[in-house]
C-alpha cells in the first residue's frame, strides 16, 4: 500500500482525507481491504509516514515559491509586503518571538497564517539562515503551499 500524496498514481484507489482520525479509524477497521476488494496491509507507522511525507511537500513548496520570487523573507521585508496587499500567506516560525508574530499577524489578519514550521525547517527550505517570518506573494506557489499545509495540518493535529 502506497499512499498517493500527488494524486497521480495509476491503478485502483482508496480516497482517505487528510485527517487523522479518518487515517485511524480505516486502519483499525480493515477499509482499505473492503475499499480494494482484497487484503490489504498497511505498514504500522502508515499515518506517521504520510505526516511525513505531507512535511515534506509543504516545504518543498516553501522552497519553490522562493526560486520563482514569489517568497519574500525576514520581517521588515514582510511586513512592506503586508502593507502593500501583495501578500497571500503569511508564516511565523514556532520558535519565533512572540511581539514580532503578532505585530505581523495583525497587519495579515485576512491572510492565510501558518506557524508550524520551526526556524530551522523555514531555514532550510528557503537556503537561508535564521528564517523567522516570510510571505508568499500571491499566485500559484502560496496556493500550492496552502493545500500543502491544509493537508499536513489534518494529519497533524485531528487525532490529537
Amino acid at each position: 500500500m502506497t499512499p498517493d500524496l500527488a494524486e497521480k498514481l495509476g491503478g485502483r484507489g482508496a480516497w482517505v482525507g487528510a485527517d487523522r482520525r479518518l487515517l485511524s479509524r480505516a486502519l483499525a477497521k480493515g477499509l482499505f481491504a473492503r475499499a480494494f476488494k482484497q487484503e490489504a496491509r498497511a505498514p504500522e507507522n502508515l499515518i506517521d509516514s504520510i505526516e511525513a511525507a505531507l512535511e515534506k511537500r509543504a516545504l518543498d513548496a516553501l522552497g519553490l515559491a522562493r526560486r520563482t520570487g514569489e517568497a519574500v523573507l525576514g520581517f521588515d521585508q514582510v511586513k512592506d509586503v503586508l502593507a502593500r496587499g501583495k501578500a497571500s500567506v503569511l508564516l511565523s516560525a514556532s520558535d519565533a518571538a512572540d511581539d514580532g508574530r503578532e505585530k505581523l499577524s495583525r497587519l495579515g489578519k485576512e491572510l492565510f497564517q501558518y506557524r508550524g514550521f520551526s526556524s530551522a525547517a523555514m531555514s532550510a527550505a528557503f537556503g537561508r539562515e535564521g528564517v523567522k517570518h516570510a510571505a508568499l506573494l500571491k499566485g500559484a506557489a502560496a496556493d500550492r503551499f496552502k493545500r500543502e499545509a491544509l493537508r499536513l495540518e489534518g494529519v497533524r493535529t485531528a487525532g490529537d
